[in-house]
């Protein structure tokens, strides 16, 4: 299971408040999608939860035990920017983070490990779409095609939490759609806990099963960085796994006064 708690984080740079007053908690197997306008702390807040930086104050956790002060294979990620090997092909991107956990010394298997190692990438492959793409190298893939690899390459170690920074911003409409459902889909038949951070609203109430909104609550005009961002909403949303190719649940109307408010705070109502 994978429970994340927060508790009073805060999080600067120098005088430069970015984030504060932080508590909440995610259950085990939710789709949490954190929005916000720009520049209120959500890939913040995500790089803490990754472990790539340490909150000023305050404290996480996952199934109760501190986060480690450094990224672990407990914890997924994928960017809005594609994150493969150039180098190296579309089945040895997937195969690397088997290789790594398998082979610290060498970063590589060989002979029978290796061969079983390919065959668990290929699965991941199929997974996310991508079957028969495995000799190919990145830059012969669409982007919507590098982003279901960055999946699959997320996936591999099977982490407990899976963290989306804003992943599906570059890509058009159609491809988008796919993505999403691929996202859902495997999200569905998984144990993880998804969080996901985008600037748009709309994509949060289609994907998430629940919506955390960050905004600043207080400002001060003679000193702009004294405040950051708080949790302004916590909208959970009538929504479970569903199963493969299902499609996508509406929102059911009318939405209530808060997510009516949340909507008219972006623009969206």
């Amino acid at each position: 299971m994978s429970r994340i708690s927060v508790r009073n984080v805060w999080h600067q740079y120098g005088d430069r408040v970015i984030l504060e007053h932080l508590t909440f908690e995610i259950e085990p197997r939710s789709f949490v999608a954190v929005a916000g306008p720009s520049g209120c702390g959500k890939s913040t807040l995500l790089r803490l939860l990754l472990g790539q930086e340490r909150p000023t104050r305050g404290h996480i956790a996952v199934d109760g035990v501190p986060l480690s002060p450094e990224p672990g294979p407990d914890r997924g990620v994928v960017f809005q920017r594609y994150s493969a090997f150039p180098h190296l092909t579309v089945l040895e991107n997937v195969l690397l983070g088997l290789e790594f956990e398998r082979a610290s010394w060498l970063g590589r298997l060989f002979g029978a490990s290796r061969r079983a190692a390919m065959a668990q990438a290929e699965t991941y492959l199929r997974a996310v779409g991508l079957e028969g793409e495995g000799a190919r190298y990145p830059h012969m893939l669409s982007g919507g095609m590098q982003q279901r690899l960055s999946i699959a390459q997320a996936l591999i170690r099977k982490p407990k939490v899976l963290l989306l920074d804003e992943p599906f911003g570059a890509l058009d409409p159609g491809t988008k759609d796919a993505i999403h459902r691929l996202v859902v889909d495997l999200w569905s038949a998984s144990e993880m806990t998804i969080l996901m951070v985008t600037h748009d609203l709309s994509e949060a109430f289609k994907l998430g099963s629940r919506v955390l909104v960050l905004d600043r609550l207080r400002s001060d005009p003679q000193a702009p960085e004294r405040y950051g961002a708080s949790l302004t909403y916590d909208l959970p949303l009538p929504r479970k796994a569903t199963t493969p190719g299902e499609p996508l649940p509406q929102l059911a109307p009318p939405p209530p006064a808060p997510r009516m408010a949340a909507l008219r705070r972006f623009g969206l109502a």
